[in-house]
């Protein structure tokens, strides 16, 4: 295992360690919490952006269920910038919150988790209140729980950040806030970990956990922090908390408050839902004489439309003929092609591969998947690195660019599967992940050969990804369609 990837710590105890095992227990307790908490006729349209959720982290087996009632409200094809994982930490007590920053990914039985490096040394290197302390973080699982969930839900997932919180002191908590306030946008999720009533009995920690539900169903912070000392103060036998994760749910209402005045109420349009409860004595290997207890919230943002990305995606005859006069300008040596007038689609962030023939023979071909860039910009360094960088191919002469054609193909988002089921072969290229391995096959490769989807895949893995024929079975799957033309097609 690489030093830079974080093993999973608690894989085999909290969850499933065995991938298929883990994959099957997550489809059982996405359609438990849909038993408990179905989708309400407009939460099925998943027309509000859920900006937060606050979840348990328990096994699997007591609070597997009401996590997931929570991820379902998440619409499953919403591109996010960055989920930011908040959770308390259980081994070492520390002043401030610890991010790590000698971590590339976290590791899950479904695959690794990509960590964004540079924003958790950013927050380190801005905020005194924020440092990295290894111990929070090597056998914590608290976040770690959470990220099969994320992985199974979500067809992108973004790269995290994990924020491990080791005070209760409100004025350090407003400090982390404050760190944290310009990521608190719709481009990114805040998941927040935290299970409730620890250890009364069955009948108290409904009580308890009651209390604490409907002051936080206010949004108000002041709210939150008198339940919890009012359940205090009751004195109920054995109640060692009211919820294990206060300080990082203190930090979500502190994000959420309303900036425009002195108010504890939410900032307008934020709302936070109650979504369901259940403690560990309802699941069948719990006690009632001791129990923990599990809510599930999101705070979603009213008002305002998932930003979602499909496969629907379309390019005018126009838009065409721009993005080609603009790939043949990366490559005219001479420079002679005309100039063109981006159109707004130019700006979208989208892959692309360029690919050059030279009298029906590849000359050269080249790609990017990442949507960090706008297509126009992927297609010019695209199309240069297609004429001037495969390794495959000497770079084109000036002499040659007249007998060569230069197709375009646009990439649609990657969407993630979980089974090949979900693979549309022949309609869908394949993009896979192990590790620091991966390789694609373009829609059109299926044209190309005579190859069932398995070998498709096995051909993928084992020619372009080096993970061995069999590697795709264990690696992280994704599909694309690719919107495919050519200067043939069109007018150069």
């Amino acid at each position: 295992m690489s030093q830079n990837i974080r093993p999973a710590a608690v894989a085999g105890q909290f969850y499933a360690k065995d991938r298929n095992t883990l994959l099957s227990d997550l489809k059982a307790c996405y359609d438990r919490a849909n038993n408990i908490a179905p989708l309400s006729k407009d939460e099925e349209t998943q027309n509000e952006i859920a900006r937060a959720v606050i979840v348990p982290h328990a096994g699997y087996v007591f609070s597997g269920a009401i996590a997931a009632s929570a991820f379902t409200r998440i619409n499953a094809n919403q591109h996010y910038d960055h989920i930011f994982l908040i959770g308390p930490s259980h081994h070492v007590a520390f002043d401030g919150a610890s991010v790590p920053t000698a971590y590339n990914a976290y590791q899950t039985p479904l695959g690794n988790v990509p960590v964004d490096t540079n924003i958790c040394k950013e927050l380190i290197s801005e905020n005194t209140v924020l440092s990295y302390k290894p111990a929070a973080h090597d056998r914590e699982h608290c976040l770690e729980v959470e990220l099969p969930f994320l992985q199974y839900r979500m067809k992108y997932m973004p790269p995290i950040i994990p924020i491990i919180i080791g005070t209760q002191d409100l004025t350090t908590l407003k400090k982390i806030a404050i760190a944290l306030q310009p990521y608190f946008t719709d481009n990114n999720l805040f998941v927040i970990s935290s299970d409730f009533s620890h250890y009364p009995s069955y009948t108290d920690a409904e009580k308890v956990d009651t209390n604490t539900q409907q002051a936080l169903e206010s949004g108000r912070l002041n709210d939150f922090i008198s339940a919890l000392y009012r359940n205090d103060s009751m004195q109920i036998h054995n109640l060692y908390t009211s919820a294990c994760g206060q300080s990082a749910i203190s930090v979500l209402l502190m994000l959420a408050q309303d900036k425009s005045g002195n108010t504890d109420n939410m900032a307008p349009g934020l709302k936070l839902h109650h979504i369901a409860y259940l403690n560990s004595g309802d699941s069948p290997y719990g006690g009632k004489s001791e129990v923990v207890g599990y809510h599930s919230f999101v705070l979603s943002e009213e008002g305002k439309v998932n930003k979602e990305e499909t496969n629907d995606f379309r390019l005018s005859e126009n838009d065409k003929k721009q993005l080609l006069n603009v790939a043949w300008n990366a490559i005219s040596l001479a420079n002679q092609h005309k100039t063109v007038n981006p159109t707004n689609v130019f700006n979208r962030k989208l892959g692309a591969f360029v690919t050059l023939t030279k009298h029906g023979r590849l000359r050269g071909c080249i790609g990017h998947f990442g949507e960090d860039i706008p297509l126009v910009e992927v297609v010019t360094e695209m199309a240069h690195a297609a004429a001037f960088e495969d390794p495959r191919f000497q770079p084109v002469r000036e002499d040659e660019l007249k007998d060569i054609s230069l197709e375009i193909s646009v990439l649609t988002p990657l969407k993630r599967i979980h089974d090949i089921t979900e693979f549309h072969y022949g309609e869908e290229g394949i993009y896979m992940r192990k590790g620091y391995h991966s390789g694609t096959f373009l829609p059109q490769v299926a044209d190309e050969v005579n190859w069932t989807k398995e070998e498709f895949l096995g051909h993928c893995a084992q020619d372009k990804a080096g993970i061995g024929w069999n590697g795709w079975k264990t690696a992280e799957l994704y599909t694309y369609k690719a919107l495919r033309f050519s200067s043939d097609d069109c007018n150069k």
